[in-house]
């Protein structure tokens, strides 16, 4: 009988980037390089645990946005050249350094992992939903939604319509890509407002995840702390972070990211080669880039000369912090079962991208972890979120407090002086929206507009958006796409009143943001 259980939970998303108006917009290479730095990867820790016999238990929250991007035929063919391309560089490479041992030792692994990529992409005809949706099936993976496109829910609060847009539409996403009914979402940066737990009932969820302090601080104060879920009044549960793995594994300072062994995210052959020489792999208007090939380690933090990196040993440097990990999940486990007298659960959530993508050892991290889990201990069983609540159906009743997983915990990271202007636009389109949608369309293309409305003001929400603002990077395309989706929504909003609709013009914005072919723009009438 172990004495405790750990969750190990992964937010996979990225934000709606489709451009097939342009040949070339370069953040749409943040799904090529997560699919090839930490999906397929992820998926292959998945296949060879499943392979040895081990009963792995995982979370994961794949986002409406991300499995549109997925499936889609335009970014699956943009990919396949994109990573044609890779191959060639890295073959190009293994030429290019034959006079150098090591440099041609990292240019042939390269090619080797470049090559599994491609391998196991066309061995699920592309559909990498297809691919994670059996480790769902088998009980392994239980794969939660998220906001319909990552809303920042607590500021869009005083229009309830807004919210409940965002969660229903990602529980109907959801149930047409995997066949079923999502038990869990993850709240968008984890926000917690109080009140948006009877959505969440209503729509037939189960449990969610806030940070540990929306826990902590919730009334009355929880028993067990983060390290037990609790009940809301809702009959809805919250599950908490907790402080102590996030840190171990987050912090690139005092974390295992940062270990001299690990490969440097910073120093790519884009930004290291001779121009001439790499102008064929990087943008087309001539432009340096990251190309995801990358030979240093991280060496050491002072910003000194980085030495080559060699996969051997960062791969043995992973499979001592999976030991440590789980040396330190165990005594854990441990002090807290004496203290608390029944089972206690330790959830560690992360951004899915950290694993492959950020921590390029990450996956390797998670494969060790998991092996090392089930082999070399007793203390805890892995578990994912809704099995726990099947083994522990009696919880604590109490109230969260506001939260989230940003800066300072509440609110300021999506709403300051670098993005607050965002939100009287986008509150002025929620408002119109709700409007909208008491209307009955006249014909088919009214139908059309209003659904595409409906789009728009969603996509105009993503929190990714404000995100980019306050970090500062990539923040002329943040505001870019804030202002597009608005404008389009502006647009459709008074051609719809005016009766003028420019069927050539919805045609063209309807291929462009294509996300949920099947909403109803009704999802927004009052509640």
């Amino acid at each position: 009988m172990s004495l405790g259980y750990v969750a190990l939970v992964l937010h996979a998303h990225l934000p709606f980037v489709r451009h097939p108006e342009s040949d070339y917009v370069l953040e749409e290479e943040w799904l090529y390089e997560a699919i090839i730095e930490t999906y397929i990867p992820l998926l292959h820790v998945f296949e060879g645990l499943k392979r040895d016999g081990i009963d792995f238990k995982m979370t994961m929250s794949m986002t409406p946005p991300l499995v549109s991007m997925l499936r889609d035929e335009v970014l699956q063919d943009r990919f396949d050249e994109h990573l044609a391309l890779l191959r060639e560089l890295a073959e190009k490479e293994v030429v290019h350094n034959e006079h150098n041992g090591h440099l041609k030792y990292l240019a042939e692994y390269y090619v080797e992992e470049f090559g599994k990529v491609k391998s196991t992409w066309e061995r699920y005809d592309r559909d990498l939903i297809k691919a994670f949706r059996q480790f769902l099936e088998s009980g392994n993976l239980e794969i939660i939604t998220c906001g319909a496109t990552h809303g920042y829910l607590p500021l869009m609060q005083m229009y309830p319509q807004a919210v409940w847009a965002q969660i229903q539409v990602a529980c109907e996403s959801y149930e047409e890509n995997f066949g079923r009914a999502p038990k869990g979402i993850w709240l968008p940066e984890c926000a917690y407002y109080n009140g948006v737990e009877r959505m969440l009932a209503d729509a037939g969820l189960r449990y969610f995840l806030t940070d540990g302090h929306g826990i902590l601080y919730a009334k009355p104060r929880p028993r067990f702390g983060s390290y037990a879920p609790i009940f809301t009044e809702a009959g809805v549960a919250a599950f908490g972070r907790d402080q102590e793995s996030s840190q171990q594994v987050w912090s690139s300072k005092v974390g295992y990211p940062g270990a001299a062994e690990y490969r440097e995210f910073y120093k790519d052959l884009g930004w290291d080669a001779e121009y001439e020489y790499i102008k064929p792999y990087i943008m087309p208007n001539g432009q340096r880039k990251n190309t995801g090939i990358k030979y240093h380690k991280i060496t050491s933090k002072d910003g000194g000369e980085k030495s080559l990196y060699d996969p051997y040993w960062a791969k043995e440097k992973a499979a001592e912090h999976a030991g440590d990990f789980m040396f330190n999940r165990g005594k854990q486990i441990e002090h807290l079962n004496h203290l608390m007298q029944r089972p206690p659960l330790v959830v560690s959530p992360y951004d899915a991208e950290l694993f492959g993508h950020w921590w390029y050892e990450g996956p390797w991290f998670i494969d060790y972890f998991f092996r090392k889990s089930w082999f070399d201990q007793n203390t805890y069983d892995m578990t994912h979120l809704a099995e726990y609540l099947q083994l522990q159906p009696t919880q604590q009743v109490a109230i969260p407090s506001q939260s989230s997983w940003g800066y300072k915990g509440f609110h300021e990271y999506w709403l300051n002086e670098t993005n607050a202007w965002v939100y009287p636009h986008l509150h002025k389109a929620a408002e119109r929206m709700i409007e909208l949608a008491k209307r009955e369309p006249v014909d088919e293309l009214e139908w059309r507009a209003l659904n595409q409305a409906a789009r728009e003001v969603l996509l105009a929400q993503s929190s990714d958006w404000a995100f980019i603002m306050r970090t500062g990077t990539m923040v002329p395309y943040a505001v870019r796409r804030t202002r597009s989706h608005v404008q389009r929504f502006t647009k459709l909003y008074e051609d719809i009143l005016k009766g003028e609709l420019d069927s050539g013009w919805l045609e063209k914005v309807e291929i462009i943001d294509n996300i949920f072919p099947n909403i109803n723009y009704r999802v927004y009438r009052p509640l």
